[in-house]
């Protein structure tokens, strides 16, 4: 029906058992719905460009006057009137509405970039924990309001706190990864870091090794952890056997009470990081050749490397092969519950230095200890490269203070 839609026009409409419309003599394309549920609904009937008709909803009666919904209505008239339809640049707005609640920094986070980041990156659940430890606090903030500014005083508070500023700058790269990835999948125009330099590090950094008291400590500390352990299970059986219960296997049969003195051992014998210890295949040993093998994907570079195994290694990986469980080539060396990845040695490192009273030593600080150790016995800084698998002779250089007497015999030189 058509009528000039006005207040006292909506009280004297009549309900039916079917919807029906009003359309205003008034405003071309102002229209009424009214529903047999008694429910009205203002819209905006249209031609698009194309040719095709289409229609905008307006709005309820319960929410708007008809002085509110015409008013509507003559702004979508004179839009289309300029050649826009309407219907489509209400879902575009909707779309990038929803575009830009998408790209929070959290919300980026959790839908697009942790799903990547895992599946593309060897350290990307780290990475993840890294951009969630630091910066939580920014994850309601739209990716392109991260600003340089914001950053800079995060890292004045963590100076502050005293963070060093190697870390610092190892926090703020994952950020920027992330915001790069945002670039590249066009969800931001530009990236918001772009102008923020790292802070300066110290090119020459000090470099933590255990020295000969705190290497017989540790060793000492090990073996009365192991020696505790082993006595731990005899009690354990002891009560198992008064009471009739099958015994656990028997610790002092074997060599080690459990894979930490392994682990350590072989940590400072051949520098292996940590990760590629846990990634650590039977495969990758091979006693006929005396050589450990870190393949490629378990290395920070993607590059192979083969460590000789000495004396002391070649006889920890034997006597641990022959107690553990499960020695076939693709099982790995030291296996988590179920035969799972290990994920960190947190609790049993600790406990092992607070007993050997060595402190400011990391599970990372036994890798500085074999090159260290390396270079002070003179070792060409080439060769610990390759061992250590450094990708840049760089990084090997922080060690070049070591080598014994090389700034004394080239002052020598002179006279």
């Amino acid at each position: 029906m058509k009528a000039r839609i006005t207040e006292s026009a909506l009280k004297k409409l009549e309900l039916s058992t079917k919807p029906y419309e009003v359309v205003d003599t008034q405003l071309r394309g102002f229209i009424l719905r009214v529903q047999p549920t008694g429910s009205k609904t203002y819209y905006f009937a249209y031609r698009n460009p194309a040719g095709k008709k289409s229609r905008i909803k307006i709005g309820s009666t319960n929410s708007l006057s008809v002085a509110q919904a015409r008013d509507l209505a003559e702004q979508h008239s004179a839009n289309v009137i300029k050649g826009q339809d309407v219907q489509r640049k209400k879902k575009e707005d909707r779309r990038e509405a929803k575009r830009i609640q998408d790209s929070t920094l959290g919300k980026f986070l959790d839908n697009y970039y942790h799903p990547w980041v895992v599946q593309n990156r060897k350290a990307g659940e780290k990475t993840v924990q890294t951009i969630r430890r630091n910066f939580s606090p920014y994850f309601s903030e739209s990716l392109a309001d991260i600003s340089v500014l914001i950053i800079e005083k995060w890292r004045t508070e963590r100076l502050k706190q005293g963070a060093k500023p190697s870390t610092i700058n190892r926090d703020v790269t994952a950020l920027r990864g992330l915001l790069s990835k945002a670039v590249e999948w066009e969800v931001i125009d530009t990236h918001p870091l772009a102008k923020l330099k790292q802070l300066k590090e110290d090119s020459s950094p000090n470099v933590r090794f255990l020295s000969a008291e705190e290497e017989e400590r540790l060793a000492k500390s090990l073996s009365d952890r192991d020696e505790e352990i082993r006595s731990g299970r005899d009690k354990g059986n002891q009560f198992r056997k008064e009471r009739g219960y099958e015994l656990l296997p028997d610790l002092r049969e074997v060599a080690f009470a459990d894979r930490l003195t392994p682990m350590v051992t072989i940590s400072l014998k051949t520098g292996v990081r940590q990760g590629e210890l846990f990634d650590l295949l039977w495969k990758d040993v091979s006693f006929d050749n005396n050589v450990l093998t870190i393949r490629a994907e378990a290395t920070k570079s993607n590059k192979t490397r083969h460590i000789p195994l000495s004396p002391t290694v070649r006889s920890v990986l034997k006597r641990w092969q022959k107690q553990s469980a499960d020695t076939e080539p693709e099982s790995r060396v030291f296996p988590g519950k179920g035969g799972a990845r290990l994920n960190n040695m947190k609790r049993s490192w600790t406990g092992v230095l607070n007993a050997a009273k060595v402190k400011n030593f990391r599970w990372h600080d036994m890798r500085h200890d074999f090159a260290s150790k390396l270079v002070m016995k003179g070792v060409p800084l080439n060769t610990v490269r390759e061992l250590c698998g450094h990708a840049d002779i760089a990084t090997t250089l922080r060690y070049a203070h070591l080598a014994p007497d090389h700034k004394s015999e080239a002052i020598a030189l002179l006279g």
